[in-house]
């Protein structure tokens, strides 16, 4: 079995593996893949080899039962042994793990060729894996596992549509090597995750919903809750029970709308307070060598998705803003506002602080958003991974500040000097647009404060690998000061 696995899995591709701008030859005499299985996985999987220059053979316990129809002409469609014996080197296996003990009859003409695995785990932390399992069954096989991120759409639309990384582990380097090589004829982007161990961890990739989502999502809706009830209880449930004030029509529009904006410039906030943390851990150590602690460190992984949710609350700020004339309240609230300025005889309502302070909150308001947008923009990966690291930081540190910047001045010319009177704290409680400016004004204050000079030239220093004395080894000359142009590490 080594000796054959020393020879080249697909003996017609001579070609530089590594190279998939070269056209894939579509010749009647390519290299024979077996699939077993029938399904659909089976037929997408077939759709893509053929049309990537592979002849195909699918094994079926009953051919007869499976419609002629459901493949493209030039897959032939066999018996399970036959599609076994027809392949060359490389065999599918498209069937759900529980019908493995069924392919026991198939250990010898497996024995000697590679067994791809593609089934995906039916619960998290299981303590074997399908593609262990497989490998126990058939142990004069070599078991790689492969394939099972990839959905069927994406493989028959190919990997200009859909995800591209196909995840790959067995415990042969030499078959390993094959089905990398493989997937890179097909068009996809092979990532080589090791031993076999790692399939258990590969199968429950399908299953997870949003890993890295859980934590941010959990502290927006906190957030929003926060900011709702406190806004529902000062508003509508306060009145009510003080002198009987219905406000309660306001809970479905206008308490979300006052809502959302707190939430999303908190949220903008959160995502540049864990930086500015990071750095006065830097400077407070005098060295960047020492890790941060865990929270510290999962809380900077997450800035990108805060920083989406902060731009999804924005955007429906924006949306229920442009709503509330809609709302029929709107009209008997302008009716009211005109009749009673008719009945106290007043000609020109116009107040020009009043012009002033509209203009200028929303000014601010429509530019930040518009700065939040590019930040959201330029988090995807098909625009971020065209930009270098410069212009990459460029936007998302120094154009976030500005989008934080223009937020904060939108919050404070909409609150205009109302937070001075104090008709603004009913029930002793501070208005809400107070609230959601402390975290963002903190956050601004400390980023004008690590500009300074003597705190920007000791944090780059320590970046750029400077440490201080308490850190220096005792035997160690002093150290040198690196030169400013010095490169990060």
């Amino acid at each position: 079995m080594q000796s054959d696995m020393n020879s080249p899995l697909l003996p017609s591709l001579s070609s530089d593996p590594s190279d998939p701008s070269e056209p894939l030859r579509r010749c009647p005499g390519g290299p024979v893949v077996g699939i077993i299985g029938s399904g659909d996985f089976s037929r997408s999987l077939a759709i893509r080899l053929l049309a990537s220059g592979f002849r195909v053979v699918v094994g079926s316990r009953d051919p007869n039962r499976v419609a002629r129809s459901l493949f493209p002409d030039g897959v032939e469609l066999r018996t399970q042994r036959e599609a076994v014996d027809d392949a060359e080197r490389l065999v599918f296996a498209a069937v759900y793990p529980e019908h493995y003990d069924t392919l026991v009859d198939l250990r010898e003409p497996l024995a000697g060729k590679v067994l791809v695995d593609v089934s995906n785990a039916i619960r998290l932390n299981c303590e074997h894996s399908n593609a262990e399992r497989l490998a126990e069954l058939f142990p004069k096989s070599s078991v790689v596992k492969g394939f099972n991120v990839i959905s069927a759409w994406a493989l028959q639309a190919g990997a200009h549509d859909g995800s591209k990384q196909v995840l790959i582990c067995s415990d042969c380097s030499a078959s390993k090597a094959a089905v990398v090589q493989l997937a890179r004829r097909l068009g996809f982007s092979p990532v080589d995750l090791g031993g076999l161990c790692s399939s258990r961890d590969i199968e429950e990739v399908p299953l997870l919903l949003f890993p890295s989502w859980g934590g941010p999502i959990l502290a927006t809706f906190l957030l929003f809750l926060f900011f709702y009830l406190y806004n529902f209880a000062k508003r509508v449930l306060l009145p009510y029970l003080d002198h009987g004030e219905n406000n309660f029509y306001q809970l479905p529009l206008v308490t979300v709308n006052e809502t959302l904006p707190a939430v999303a410039l908190v949220t903008l906030a959160l995502v540049y307070l864990p930086g500015l943390l990071a750095a006065v851990l830097q400077l407070g150590r005098g060295t960047k060598y020492k890790r941060f602690p865990g929270w510290l460190d999962f809380w900077l992984c997450r800035r990108k998705h805060l920083g989406l949710l902060s731009f999804l609350c924005a955007a429906l700020h924006a949306v229920y803003s442009m709503c509330l004339t809609l709302r029929r309240a709107a009209g008997y609230t302008l009716l009211n506002a005109a009749y009673h300025q008719v009945k106290a005889g007043v000609e020109n309502s116009w107040e020009e602080k009043q012009v002033w302070r509209s203009d200028l909150y929303l000014s601010c308001g429509i530019l930040g958003f518009g700065v939040l947008s590019l930040l959201a923009i330029t988090s995807l990966p098909s625009v971020g991974n065209a930009l270098n690291w410069r212009e990459f930081t460029f936007v998302q540190s120094g154009l976030g500040y500005v989008a934080l910047t223009l937020s904060i001045m939108h919050t404070l010319f909409f609150g205009w000097d109302f937070a001075f009177f104090a008709v603004a704290y009913s029930y002793y409680l501070p208005p809400l647009y107070l609230l959601a400016l402390i975290l963002p004004c903190t956050v601004l204050v400390g980023r004008i404060l690590l500009a300074l000079p003597c705190l920007a030239f000791r944090l780059a220093k320590i970046r750029r690998g400077w440490e201080s004395k308490r850190h220096r080894r005792p035997n160690n000359q002093e150290q040198v000061d690196p030169p400013l142009n010095f490169g990060d590490v």
